[in-house]
């Protein structure tokens, strides 16, 4: 396997793997970017078929912390980790703990929180072989940043159905959400309440019966999810679902989720785009999530951390109008207004932050 012939690689700075026998441990921490200040990014757990579905994955989230960072104006690079194994299954505290022993050996290059697969509580288990985590401050959520990372979604979707349709409120709006895990769940609460009709698919039947149960989400199997005819599709699974085979059958009229790479490739923003839908990019409005994480580590005010939250909303407005005067595309919209942050002149020199 070769990490510079791999698809997803991207000038990447640093990739490290770490095989622990004794636990089972076998991970991936990949650092894209880190002009800005310490690459910060979820540790994600998830079954991989094989390593180089692990690596592709690590190499395509790790680039996008960048992105996302930059544009939210963190002091933050891009990093990602990932842990091969069913967190369901193969999750133990020891194997928590060599992932901390893992982290932590990157003398606080990479700085881990949860993502996929993993919680707060697994974060601390990691803490306790590791300064270098992140998103474990109390609060009213226990520390847990998916209800930041749903919040600017739910900002994001507000800001694209005013420009698309005018309208400044949800009542009655039909949103599809794909995944109804910690940031899905969060998603319906917030649309829930502004009077938007959600519809709401998950593998989980947990999560599927806490949503209808709490907030009254209409089922839809995971198979059609994708394809009700909706207002608003929100992808809040895993990443790579809009490709050849689901974008000529979208029946939405905006994409707004929180996933991260949705875009099987960046030429499905030009496919969605010549079918009318109105993408909003992802590393754009879930980065609610990385915002919190920063401003725990900062120990900020719950205030400041919502008034940055509450940017997503107007850059995502000159993205959007920005596509709209030049007839791009608004993932590389975005991603050229990222770029001029994070390769500009090199930030000075930063220290890593326990």
């Amino acid at each position: 396997m070769s990490v510079f012939n791999a698809p997803a690689f991207d000038a990447h700075e640093q990739v490290a793997f770490r095989a622990d026998p004794e636990t089972g441990l076998r991970a991936i921490i990949a650092v894209h970017n880190s002009n800005l200040g310490p690459a910060v990014g979820g540790c994600r757990m998830f079954p991989y078929a094989n390593e180089e579905q692990a690596l592709h994955d690590v190499l395509r989230l790790s680039r996008g912390m960048t992105y996302k960072s930059a544009l939210a104006g963190l002091p933050l690079g891009g990093g990602k980790s990932v842990i091969i194994g069913d967190p369901r299954k193969d999750k133990t505290p020891a194997l928590m703990q060599a992932m901390g022993d893992f982290v932590d050996s990157q003398g606080g290059r990479y700085v881990a929180a949860e993502d996929s697969g993993t919680g707060v509580d697994d974060i601390r288990i990691m803490g306790e072989r590791t300064p270098f985590v992140s998103g474990l401050t109390d609060n009213e959520f226990g520390g847990d940043p998916s209800p930041s990372t749903a919040w600017g979604v739910f900002l994001g979707i507000r800001t694209a159905v005013a420009l698309r349709s005018g309208r400044h409120d949800l009542d009655g709006l039909r949103v599809a959400i794909q995944g109804l895990g910690h940031v899905g769940y969060y998603l319906a609460r917030f649309l829930r309440a502004e009077g938007a009709h959600v519809l709401g698919a998950d593998v989980n039947e947990d999560n599927l019966r806490k949503a209808v149960d709490d907030l009254g989400v209409e089922v839809v199997s995971t198979d059609e999810i994708l394809f009700r005819e909706v207002d608003v599709l929100a992808p809040c699974a895993m990443g790579a679902i809009l490709n050849d085979d689901t974008v000529p059958l979208l029946r939405a009229g905006i994409v707004a989720g929180a996933a991260n790479n949705q875009l099987s490739t960046p030429e499905q923003a030009a496919n969605l785009a010549d079918r009318g839908i109105l993408y909003c990019p992802d590393f754009l409005i879930n980065a609610g999530g990385i915002i919190d994480v920063h401003h725990q580590r900062a120990g900020s005010s719950e205030a400041e951390k919502r008034a940055h939250i509450e940017r997503i909303a107007p850059t995502l407005a000159e993205v959007l109008s920005r596509a709209e005067d030049c007839h791009g595309h608004t993932h590389d919209i975005a991603e050229a207004m990222a770029e001029e942050i994070f390769r500009g002149p090199r930030a000075p020199e930063h220290r890593a932050v326990a």
